[in-house]
């Protein structure tokens, strides 16, 4: 996510999971990737992507705090929703992401989907939302957090009675999806992932997508059926408002149902059971959640600084100090920058920020280009995580006396989602650095395990050893190891990734100057000492790239060398490697 498209969303979804696929993510398939969508999603045309099951920023519910309080730095006008799926326990969880300051609790159930979930899933996992909606609600209003947020449901909802009974269950939102699809044409043909969708809408084909009839005013008309219909079901029920109706289960009638010699015996005192704990305990929204942003660095000291530079585009210089207490430093005085000046940002280094300490979460996250911070100390977890564009350069006090190539100096998950910018480290990162680096081109003295986990773009290079599963599920972007010890490949996850040298001269010329811009900014001895041993040190580099992202690229110079440029050259490639990819049958 670019710091554009966070702050120009009106709500912002952390899928935790989805219904349909519980514990699972989504894949995409390279043939379905064509450049439109490479580049709304920062990877590379004709390369498959992976959607990983864990969010990697996210370990515990602290850390899911962390994500929400992130982006409502980002974009403080925007709603945080966080989406959950229907299971036993469900409730507990959904009390965890009240505390940790959602706006919006989304419960799914497992009979929505995409038509292109596994069919494991489809068949045998996940639960009808009416059960995880009735949990959700009880632990809520039992835990007095039901008034702090907004329970939305959905799942397969598709008519008024639908709604109705989501309502009296507890929810105050409804989603819709796979019904208004088939209002505009979608037949289920259960193909999304094949590109082949006859009816035109799951599919990036052409002659496919000429034959898709759906209009805007066939979901209108839909949803406008749908709303009479629950207007008729309230008029019945003696309600004026659905706010009325949240989670008034009593209202809801199990007896018919359980006298059917279906469900004969089926108990559902635990779905209807409405916790009675008197008029000050809400059943449904009625405060907003308090984000603390009031006490971020970037209200109380980092906006006023820089006002010159986001309203005039006037340099700006400053030092400050920095505590671990001062989290998501600089986003929002980025997603200012970003309402001002659009995409594109500022001229590099119009604001520079020298900070001096011990930076806490998320130091830079989302920073547009124009925005270049200094750090002398060290940081936290999610050091740039979905930078934008800008400049973090993180180095040790100057009076320090250790070897910062032998410590830890930023934490886990730097990097995480970055789209653009630099990044150079004068030390060790900790584990999971740079997943799903989009396009940040980075220097760093040594990682943890996980490293360059299913990376799509951009540059790393490690001057020193890697942990564990480097490159797991990485398809675009490359890695360059320095392996002194001649142990890297070993910890190197090729199952995806080639693993060479750096042979091309340009190549090799273009490492050179990214280390040297490492020295320039950070005073790296360590750097200093490669540069200096250049012809002996380069021959130690590994190269990792991925397979197809090598098989695009070598696409991509053919098209170049018949005398294409731009996007024809792109397209070019694009069905080359389609046509290749499907003589081998796929990928």
């Amino acid at each position: 996510m670019t710091s554009e498209y966070l702050t120009n969303a009106k709500e912002i979804q952390i899928k935790m999971a989805q219904g349909a696929k519980p514990g699972e993510g989504g894949q995409l398939p390279g043939t379905k990737v064509y450049p439109w969508i490479a580049k709304a999603r920062h990877t590379t045309p004709g390369v498959g992507l992976i959607s990983p099951p864990p969010h990697h920023d996210i370990y515990s519910i602290e850390d899911l705090a962390e994500l929400i309080h992130d982006l409502k730095n980002a974009n403080r006008a925007a709603r945080i929703s966080v989406k959950l799926v229907a299971e036993v326990g469900v409730g507990t969880i959904a009390a965890g992401v009240a505390k940790a300051h959602a706006d919006v609790v989304l419960v799914s159930g497992y009979d929505g989907g995409t038509g292109a979930s596994p069919l494991t899933s489809t068949t045998h996992a996940g639960l009808p939302w009416e059960l995880g909606l009735a949990e959700t609600h009880q632990t809520l209003v039992l835990n007095n957090l039901r008034s702090r947020v907004v329970v939305e449901t959905d799942g397969q909802l598709k008519t008024g009675r639908d709604v109705a009974i989501a309502a009296l269950l507890g929810a105050e939102e409804f989603g819709f999806a796979t019904a208004p699809l088939v209002s505009v044409g979608c037949i289920m043909m259960r193909v999304c992932h094949l590109n082949t969708c006859p009816a035109g809408v799951a599919t990036q084909d052409p002659r496919l997508r000429e034959k898709f009839a759906g209009k805007p005013e066939h979901v209108v008309h839909f949803m406008r059926f749908v709303a009479q219909h629950l207007r008729e079901i309230m008029a019945e029920l003696g309600f004026r408002t659905v706010q009325e109706m949240v989670g008034r289960v009593d209202r809801l009638e199990a007896k018919a149902a359980v006298d059917h010699w279906k469900a004969h015996g089926f108990d559902f005192s635990n779905i209807l059971y409405r916790p009675d704990l008197g008029p000050e305990v809400g059943r449904f929204q009625t405060q907003f959640q308090d984000h603390g942003l009031e006490k971020s660095l970037d209200l109380t000291q980092l906006l006023d600084l820089c006002k010159p530079a986001i309203e005039h585009g006037a340099k700006v210089e400053a030092s400050l100090p920095i505590r671990n207490v001062n989290r998501v430093v600089g986003t929002i005085t980025g997603s200012e920058v970003t309402k001002k000046w659009g995409a594109q940002g500022l001229p590099d280094d119009t604001i520079k920020i020298h900070f001096t300490g011990s930076a806490g979460q998320s130091f830079g996250a989302f920073m547009p280009r124009g925005m270049s911070f200094t750090l002398e100390g060290d940081a936290n977890d999610y050091v740039g995580k979905g930078l934008s564009g800008g400049r973090l350069v993180v180095f040790p006090p100057k009076k320090s006396t250790f070897a910062p190539e032998e410590n830890i100096i930023i934490g886990n998950v730097a990097l995480y989602g970055a789209t653009g910018g630099e990044v150079f480290v004068r030390g060790m990162a900790g584990e999971r650095f740079a997943v799903r680096n989009s396009g940040v081109d980075t220097v760093v003295e040594a990682v943890g395990d996980h490293g360059c986990e299913y990376m799509t773009g951009g540059r790393v290079v490690v001057l020193g050893p890697t942990g564990r599963n480097f490159g797991a599920g990485m398809s675009g972007g490359v890695a360059y190891l320095l392996d002194d010890a001649g142990t890297g490949q070993a910890r190197i996850n090729a199952q995806m990734v080639e693993i060479g040298r750096v042979e091309d001269a340009d190549e090799a010329e273009a490492l050179r100057a990214l280390i040297a811009r490492h020295v320039h900014h950070t005073g790296s001895t360590h750097a200093q000492r490669i540069l200096d041993a250049w012809p002996t040190t380069l021959p130690k580099f590994l190269r990792v790239i991925p397979k197809d992202y090598k098989r695009v690229l070598a696409c991509l110079k053919r098209a170049h060398d018949q005398g294409l440029s731009g996007d024809e050259a792109i397209m070019a490639a694009f069905e080359e490697n389609s046509r290749d990819l499907s003589r081998v049958g796929g990928n």
